[in-house]
């Protein structure tokens, strides 16, 4: 391995562990490159910024496989303790606003389609449910944007829930089974 490689590996494995430890947020590059033991103009160069080292953190961490869709209850159990321990980060905030840097942009969409919209509209469509895009892509805008403001605090009660509790009215929202 190259020592640029090396510098990118170490980077990214330490963007992995900080934005898995403190969320998107409460991690910043400086800390990344501390962490990797190298340059934080490192990170702007091979990633772009802390926006599109997130985004190939996330792409470590979850891989290319297939993900379960979002109204399995273990998955939405999941995101919800996700996003509250490490909260939105770039690709759930894409929901609701577009980045400035179209590469990031598109990256976060694509990531965003690829784990939570995917997932739901294979299983729309296996189903025959109508509209199985629109669908799945209105579920997963509504998760993102309740989950997005619980971690705002926007509504108290919201903000105060369980994960259990959040869960139980996420799923009661969305059933599992939806008819056609």
């Amino acid at each position: 391995m190259t020592v640029r490689g090396q510098a990118r590996g170490l980077l990214l494995q330490a963007a992995v562990a900080l934005f898995a430890e403190r969320g998107y947020d409460r991690t910043t590059t400086r800390d990344v490159a501390e962490r990797a033991g190298v340059d934080a103009s490192l990170i702007a160069r091979y990633y772009g910024g802390k926006d599109g080292l997130y985004l190939a953190a996330l792409r470590e961490e979850t891989g290319d496989g297939p993900a379960p869709d979002l109204l399995q209850p273990r998955r939405l159990r999941a995101l919800v303790e996700r996003v509250d321990a490490r909260g939105g980060g770039p690709v759930f905030r894409t929901v609701v606003e577009a980045h400035e840097d179209p590469a990031v942009q598109a990256a976060a969409v694509e990531a965003l389609r690829r784990r939570l919209v995917d997932p739901l509209r294979l299983r729309y469509q296996a189903e025959g449910v109508p509209g199985p895009l629109l669908r799945a892509e209105t579920v997963a805008a509504a998760v993102a944007g309740v989950l997005l403001a619980r971690s705002a605090g926007t509504f108290a009660a919201l903000a105060g829930a369980t994960v259990d509790e959040l869960v139980e009215v996420l799923a009661a929202l969305f059933p599992e089974a939806p008819s056609g």
